[in-house]
C-alpha cells in the first residue's frame, strides 16, 4: 500500500515529498516574541521559493492553534511556490498566548481531532477546508508542568482517534525522557509516532541515545541567528546517533521563529529555510555520506509524517 502524507492541498504519496524541512514556521505570533511576528505573506512566499530553488520539496509547519498561523493562507503559499506544506494543530506553552486564550480553546482533544479530520480554524475562528497532519505540543524546562501534561494528554487522545504524529517542542531541548514516559508509557502512544524537537539545544549525547533507543524520531532544528548556540555540535550529535544505529530516526528543520531569522523580508538576517539545503546538506553528505543525508532529508520524514496505514 502506498504511504500517504496529508498536505494543505490534499493527500500525496510520501515518495513525492522530496527534501523536507521537518520543523519550520511560515506564520507565527507569540506573546513571548513582541515585534518579531512572522506575518509577512510575501516574505513567507520568498522563503518557500528559495527553499524550492535549492531543491526543497516540503515544509512541515509546526505553528499550532492560536499562534497566528494564518491557516487560510497556507494553501495559497503551497500552490504559488510548488512546495508541499504540512499544517499543525495542537497547543504551545501557555506563556505564548494572550491571557484567557488557552481557556477559550475549550476541549483540547476535541479541537485537535476536528482540525485533523475536518479542517483547521482560521485565526478568527471560522472553519477551513485545510486539515492538519500533526499535533504540536510542548514540554517544560527539565520537566512537565500542569499545562504541558494536560495538552500532552489531549494530543494522545487525538492520536488514538486519528493516528496523527505528535511533534513535541522540548524547552531548550530538555525533558525528552519525561515526555516519552507520559506519552508512550502512560498514554500508549507508539514512540515511532512521536517527534522530539530541539535536541540540538541540549547536546547531551547520552540523553539523545536514550531517546532514540525508545524509538522516537529526533529532530535537530534551528540553524539560525536565534538558536545558534549549539550549532557547532550538530554534526557530532548526528554522527554519534548514526554510529549507534539510529540514522533512520533523525530529522532536520530550520525552525524559523522570528522575522530576524528569515533570509527575506524586513529585518531578515538569515540564514532562513534555504540554509538547510545550501549550507547543511553538503556538509552532511561529506561527513555522514550520501545515503545518510538522503534519509535525513527524504526517507525519514516521509515515514515520520505519513498517515496511518489502515488495518
Amino acid at each position: 500500500m502506498t504511504a500517504l502524507v496529508r498536505t494543505v492541498l490534499g493527500d500525496v504519496p510520501a515518495r513525492e515529498l522530496g527534501a523536507v524541512d521537518s520543523h519550520d514556521h511560515l506564520h507565527l505570533r507569540s506573546a513571548q516574541l513582541p515585534g518579531q511576528e512572522l506575518d509577512d505573506q510575501a516574505a513567507a512566499a520568498a522563503e518557500l521559493g528559495a527553499f524550492r530553488a535549492a531543491g526543497g520539496g516540503t515544509v512541515v509547519q509546526w505553528t499550532p492553534y492560536g499562534l497566528g498561523r494564518r491557516a487560510e493562507r497556507l494553501a495559497e503559499l503551497s500552490r504559488a511556490t510548488g512546495v508541499h506544506v504540512l499544517a499543525a494543530t495542537g497547543l504551545h506553552q501557555a506563556r505564548h498566548y494572550p491571557p484567557g486564550a488557552v481557556e477559550r480553546a475549550g476541549d483540547l482533544a476535541r479541537l485537535f481531532v476536528q482540525e485533523l479530520t475536518e479542517g483547521l480554524r482560521a485565526d478568527d475562528g471560522s472553519p477551513l477546508p485545510v486539515r492538519a497532519s500533526l499535533v504540536k505540543v510542548a514540554g517544560s524546562y527539565h520537566g512537565l508542568d500542569a499545562h504541558a501534561r494536560t495538552v500532552l494528554a489531549a494530543a494522545a487522545e487525538a492520536h488514538r482517534a486519528t493516528g496523527a504524529p505528535i511533534a513535541v517542542h522540548l524547552e531548550q531541548g530538555t525533558a525528552a525522557a519525561e515526555v516519552l514516559a507520559l506519552l508512550c508509557d502512560r498514554l500508549a502512544v507508539p514512540p515511532e509516532r512521536v517527534v522530539l524537537g530541539h535536541l540540538n539545544r541540549f547536546p547531551d549525547l547520552r540523553l539523545h541515545r536514550e531517546a532514540a533507543e525508545r524509538g522516537a524520531y529526533l529532530c535537530f532544528d534551528g540553524p539560525s541567528a536565534a538558536h545558534h548556540a549549539t550549532d557547532w555540535r550538530l554534526l557530532d550529535a548526528l554522527q554519534e546517533l548514526a554510529d549507534a544505529g539510529h540514522v533512520r530516526q533523525l530529522l532536520l528543520g530550520g525552525d524559523t521563529t522570528t522575522a530576524r531569522a528569515r533570509s527575506f523580508g524586513a529585518g531578515g538576517a538569515g540564514p532562513g529555510m534555504p540554509f538547510l539545503l545550501t549550507g547543511l546538506r553538503p556538509r552532511l553528505r561529506r561527513e555522514l555520506g550520501e545515503e545518510a543525508a538522503e534519509l535525513l532529508f527524504v526517507g525519514n520524514p516521509a515515514r515520520a509524517f505519513a498517515l496511518p496505514v489502515p488495518d
